[in-house]
């Protein structure tokens, strides 16, 4: 049975007794020190679940190379396998409290598809350093590695982004990233939209859910409706292919169109019953996507 997404995004932060009491403090600070809840329930919204030391100790092939880069007050870090130096790269980007692990697979793919395929890991994730992080940053590092990379002499050629990394790919490409194609993999449509599933799971007040969306959009420079399909899709240039599964339960089937009906020409891959994250491992998908950079 698919579960809905108050349902989903209760199950992501789980009912462990660390949540509870999450909860249980919120909903005093909201009633004692209404601010003091505002700052906790902007943090917690920024730190990404599980810890991601839980990635750090995942093996990883030993014919990869990582390196960490320095980025704002924290690091990224890249993944790449030794091969083809020169030529086009492809970034493949997780999601919210992903790691570069699930994006293995597909870099297989691609590699065997003649790509070069380079994993970006964000801040707070994985193996990357920083205790919070946000859909914009994920954007900024998005452009930073891009930029990076072509200094160091490569050419970004697409970029592959699963969930609230396909969201940040969308609003980079949207803003000037110089790319060929592009692959947006179980988009979310709407950060709002979360920001209330979010209150709705910790028992936030609107009155703190829109306090906390006020403090995360002055921070970061950014309204949250700029991230979403009818803002960024007129704006994307890029040739698009948009794969989301009918019975995803994190983001909406209906998010997945919302960005493949705003981005002209882009092309849907409607999948069935493969959820959230099994798309990334489907061979069927994996061979979509690599047909498309083709």
């Amino acid at each position: 049975m698919t579960r809905s997404p108050a349902e989903a995004t209760a199950a992501f932060y789980n009912t462990s007794s660390v949540t509870r009491l999450a909860r249980w403090g919120l909903g005093a600070s909201q009633r004692l020190w209404p601010a003091l809840a505002v700052r906790a329930a902007y943090r917690l919204f920024g730190t990404p679940l599980p810890p991601r030391w839980l990635a750090r100790r995942r093996a990883w092939p030993a014919d990869w190379t990582l390196s960490a880069w320095p980025f704002e007050n924290a690091s990224i870090t890249l993944y790449s396998r030794p091969v083809a130096p020169h030529g086009p790269v492809v970034l493949l980007v997780h999601g919210w409290g992903g790691h570069a692990g699930q994006m293995l697979a597909l870099a297989d793919r691609l590699q065997s598809q003649g790509l070069r395929p380079v994993i970006l890991e964000m801040p707070a994730h994985g193996r990357s350093a920083g205790p919070t992080s946000n859909l914009p940053q994920f954007a900024r590092a998005i452009d930073y590695a891009a930029a990076r990379l072509q200094q160091q002499g490569f050419r970004l050629d697409a970029v592959v982004a699963h969930s609230l990394g396909a969201n940040a790919a969308a609003f980079a490409a949207s803003r000037g990233l110089a790319l060929r194609k592009l692959v947006l993999l179980a988009p979310p449509a709407s950060p709002h939209e979360y920001t209330r599933l979010f209150a709705q799971v910790f028992g936030l007040s609107e009155r703190t859910r829109a306090a906390m969306q006020k403090r995360f959009e002055a921070r970061e420079g950014v309204l949250m409706p700029q991230f979403e399909p009818q803002a960024v899709g007129p704006r994307i240039r890029q040739a698009t292919l948009v794969v989301h599964d009918r019975r995803d339960s994190i983001n909406r089937f209906a998010d997945g169109v919302a960005f493949s009906q705003a981005i002209a020409g882009a092309r849907l891959l409607a999948t069935q019953d493969l959820g959230h994250r099994r798309l990334l491992k489907d061979d069927a998908v994996l061979q979509e996507v690599a047909d498309f950079l083709a």
